[in-house]
């Protein structure tokens, strides 16, 4: 039995909300979105495995940018990359790759390192 293209794309929906929810519940809901966003890609259409690829870059991308902010925090850039700068790329990626599900199409720039 085959789902409606809508109800397709509320997975990568959610997990892009998991991923901004935590920001502020903490760690567990975005690596739950990674696990979700690796078990759901294998069986996914081709625009859809493309945010599920984008998502789990996103997160990979993420730790290794907390890394160099853990580096850099001897530093004063250090302490404001965690911060300011990790949390608004975060939402901007998300943002960007809700708003293209939500219209069915692939994300944008999905070997991108920003957004």
């Amino acid at each position: 039995m085959s789902t409606s293209p809508a109800a397709d794309n509320r997975v990568p929906q959610v997990l892009y909300a998991l991923y901004m929810l935590g920001l502020v519940s903490g760690f567990i809901t975005t690596l739950i979105g990674l696990l979700a966003a690796y078990i759901y890609r294998r069986d996914a259409a081709p625009f859809l495995a493309e945010h599920y690829r984008f998502l789990i870059r996103t997160f990979w991308i993420g730790v290794a940018y907390s890394i160099a902010a853990a580096v850099l925090s001897f530093t004063i850039i250090g302490l404001a990359i965690p911060a300011v700068v990790l949390p608004i790329w975060l939402v901007i990626r998300c943002i960007v790759g809700w708003h293209a599900v939500h219209r069915n199409l692939p994300p944008t720039r999905p070997d991108s390192w920003l957004w």
